[in-house]
């Protein structure tokens, strides 16, 4: 019978210097037998995929609330372009792709209903109790709300994949963090390109997502440079399909000459500053992953339009108004009475504290329960 071969070691082999290593992770804060054809990262990966916060993704918001239409994206079909786009730029750079997928799969399990109205209503209800941030409450998911094992909570997860996710940073993203998880130093490269493929991803499917819904027209996108130099190209190259078409194969540029700017920014960094090492990553002062100059003023042109067009759309606004009485009526609804909370969730109250075990369970509801429960709780009608 042939041996197993060693991942660790043939991952050790084929990655560059500056890449993470299974092999030299911090570990778990339980200690665990490696497994024998599976690196702890993958480990990590499949954790994730199996855990129930992951499949709730499906029915919350990413822009559009789930019930608005079944082509739009959600925050779990947001989250696997993510994962697609991380390992790409990781294969490209020769980095670890295990350790940039998982942190892109678990990037948003922290994230409550309706996107970041949700979030926004949850900090202001949570003000003074410590507040509500989806960072760290996609942190607590890893290692404190999810029982999956007999000796501990959590996933227990590799440091270097909580790190990932405690450390995602983007516009919307600006989370605390502790010196545990190395405030003072930057974050791995693979977690870096996590945070550029998350920003690549939401700003391209808002585009066909805005489109699709009529909220934003093509007409109002010709003064978008990167918009515009893609769909004059695809034009040139594909004369005749209908628009649907057009929008898609411009996108798909958008994302590949995004990508393909951020693979050579990365690469050119690394060379020029002779970066040969995980800490050469850790103690540089900002991140290695970014977009050239060119490619982060049109980036930055195609965010403002997308605030000013279609995120400040009366539509959304209308989406955002409601959410935001549904999520504070059912926190004054359990904070009343918290008789009101399932018994396996209200049993924790004495552990956990009241107002964050109310956080908790209003964080981890799907849009589509979320509503329910308030139609349960507000419509004399409505079975309870």
């Amino acid at each position: 019978m042939s041996e197993l071969i060693n991942v660790t070691e043939l991952e050790a082999e084929r990655l560059a210097p500056h890449a993470v290593k299974s092999k030299d992770s911090k570990g778990r804060v339980h200690a665990e037998s490696e497994h024998p054809f599976r690196t702890a990262f993958q480990r990590d990966r499949d954790r994730i995929i199996h855990c129930n916060a992951f499949r709730r993704l499906e029915y919350k918001t990413q822009v559009f609330v789930y019930h608005e239409g079944d082509h739009y994206r959600t925050r779990l079909t947001h989250t696997i372009e993510v994962a697609q786009i991380s390992r790409t730029i990781a294969r490209a750079l020769g980095l670890n792709e295990d350790l940039s997928e998982a942190i892109a799969l678990a990037h948003d399990l922290g994230h409550p209903p309706f996107g970041h109205t949700g979030e926004r209503a949850l900090n202001e209800l949570m003000g003074r109790h410590g507040g509500f941030e989806h960072n760290s409450q996609s942190l607590r998911i890893v290692e404190e709300l999810e029982r999956r094992y007999p000796r501990y909570r959590g996933l227990n997860l590799t440091w270097e994949v909580r790190e990932g996710i405690i450390r995602h940073n983007s516009e919307h993203d600006r989370p605390g963090v502790s010196a545990e998880y190395g405030k003072d130093t930057s974050p791995s490269l693979e977690a870096q390109i996590v945070d550029m493929a998350d920003e690549i991803a939401y700003n391209n499917h808002d585009i066909d997502d805005g489109l699709s819904s009529e909220m934003m027209t093509p007409a109002q996108l010709r003064d978008v440079e990167l918009w515009q130099e893609n769909f004059e190209e695809v034009e040139r190259l594909s004369p005749g399909p209908d628009f649907k078409v057009l929008k898609y194969q411009t996108v798909l540029r958008i994302i590949n000459q995004q990508v393909t700017d951020l693979v050579e920014a990365v690469m050119d960094t690394v060379d020029r500053e002779g970066i040969t090492a995980v800490e050469d990553i850790r103690k540089r002062p900002k991140p290695v992953a970014r977009f050239s100059p060119g490619m982060e003023r049109k980036n930055r042109q195609l965010k403002k339009f997308l605030k000013d067009n279609l995120y400040s759309h009366y539509r959304l606004l209308r989406m955002a108004d409601k959410a935001e009485r549904i999520l504070k009526g059912l926190f004054k609804v359990y904070s009343d009475k918290t008789e009101l909370l399932p018994p396996h969730f209200s049993s924790e109250i004495e552990r956990v504290g009241e107002k964050r075990l109310i956080c908790d369970y209003i964080a981890g509801m799907t849009d589509r329960f979320a509503l329910d429960e308030y139609k349960k709780l507000f419509d004399p009608y409505e079975k309870v």
